[in-house]
């Protein structure tokens, strides 16, 4: 029997509080000096810490002492309208109507209006599902406008007894009497590891580094020249080698990436020591992915991969691509990824079985590849 628990704002006091408890999970609820309420999920290998009424953002993730956030100037999440005043989580959920970055003709805010999203309701659920035990947070955000959109977003992140993969849902639904169109992107935001290599078990057809230039995006003339160089060869990007080449950012796409019989599609960031930052995803969900590097002295991140619905160049750019989805009339649309920590065994299996399997949810580790100080980078 799966048990629902309700969340309510005044739950979240300034200390750290345990609200449940059990053999395999902890939640705690609290709230930052900054005013932004948190709550962790805990297993035995970690926690993640989620905003659930600050568009559920996912501001970190730790496990087997590894940080897997990125790099920033926050010291902690900061109330803010836009994604912007606040960037320094792990994970926010960009779109709905808007992605990416708005050129000079575009009229919406950077990543569009879901990320810090005012949540209208948020919940604790615990049970067991095809997959084993559970601890999910959900949440519930209507948006509506006047003579404009109306959908409803219900984000979720779901962790497993000892695993330190977690999955991020969203599932959203035009309540409008006319089509919505549609901009997502599950933007997660990894930790740099230097000497890191990126791979992809299956491969894919294409990579194409961005062309176009942003606003905020300011080139000297060295990232000018490699940014020529990768553009003949995006091969030179597949290890993290050059950090004084990485600033300002840069970002590729991919096209005709590969899945196994399940439909999954498997990406790693492989670390020099052995274990591994991890995401599957579906494309069939997801149409488009793309890749974020930057490394400078306030901000170090390698996004590895950010599945999305369109590539993150505003909404007037990807329009004329074709890439805005609509969805009718009372249609929905589910997005789901797994994304975390791989100890240096798990990509050992992850390795025999070319990417083909899903990763075991809980599998022995042996001790030597497990640090269970949370508080531990491992950049």
């Amino acid at each position: 029997m799966n048990t629902t628990v309700a969340l309510f704002p005044e739950l979240f006091t300034g200390d750290e509080k345990t609200l449940l408890e059990s053999a395999d999970f902890r939640v705690l609820a609290w709230t930052y000096p900054s005013g932004v309420k948190a709550l962790a999920l805990e297993n035995s290998r970690g926690r993640v810490v989620v905003l659930p009424y600050q568009g559920q953002m996912i501001w970190s993730a730790v496990f087997d002492g590894c940080d897997l956030t990125m790099r920033n100037m926050f010291d902690q999440p900061r109330p803010s309208p836009t994604v912007i005043g606040t960037y320094g989580c792990f994970m926010f959920h960009s779109g709905m109507l808007r992605n990416g970055c708005p050129t000079p003709q575009d009229d919406h805010p950077l990543h569009g209006e879901m990320p810090c999203a005012p949540m209208d309701r948020a919940w604790l659920e615990v049970g067991t599902d095809a997959a084993g035990a559970f601890l999910r947070l959900g949440g519930e955000y209507e948006y509506v406008m006047g003579f404009g959109d109306h959908y409803r977003a219900r984000p979720s992140v779901t962790l497993r007894p000892g695993s330190a993969l977690f999955d991020i849902g969203m599932d959203v639904q035009n309540l409008a009497g006319k089509a919505m169109e549609l901009m997502y992107m599950a933007h997660m935001n990894y930790a740099y590891v230097a000497d890191g290599q990126f791979v992809e078990p299956l491969g894919v057809e294409r990579t194409r580094v961005r062309s176009s230039v942003p606003a905020h995006v300011k080139p000297t003339p060295a990232w000018t020249s490699y940014m020529a160089e990768l553009t003949d060869e995006p091969s030179r990007l597949n290890t993290l080698n050059t950090p004084e080449l990485y600033d300002p950012e840069i970002v590729c796409f991919f096209d005709g990436v590969q899945t196994d019989a399940k439909g999954d599609a498997h990406f790693l960031l492989k670390h020099p020591d052995g274990p591994a930052f991890y995401t599957r995803y579906q494309p069939a969900q997801f149409g488009r992915a793309a890749r974020w590097i930057l490394h400078n002295a306030d901000q170090q991140v390698a996004a590895f991969v950010l599945p999305a619905t369109c590539e993150p160049e505003g909404y007037l750019a990807e329009k004329a691509k074709g890439n805005v989805r609509e969805l009718g009339a009372g249609e929905r649309a589910s997005f789901s990824v797994t994304t975390g920590y791989l100890a240096a065994g798990e990509v050992r299996q992850l390795d025999q079985s070319r990417g083909l399997i899903t990763p075991p949810v809980a599998p022995h580790i042996p001790e030597s590849d497990r640090d269970t100080a949370w508080a531990v980078s491992c950049r």
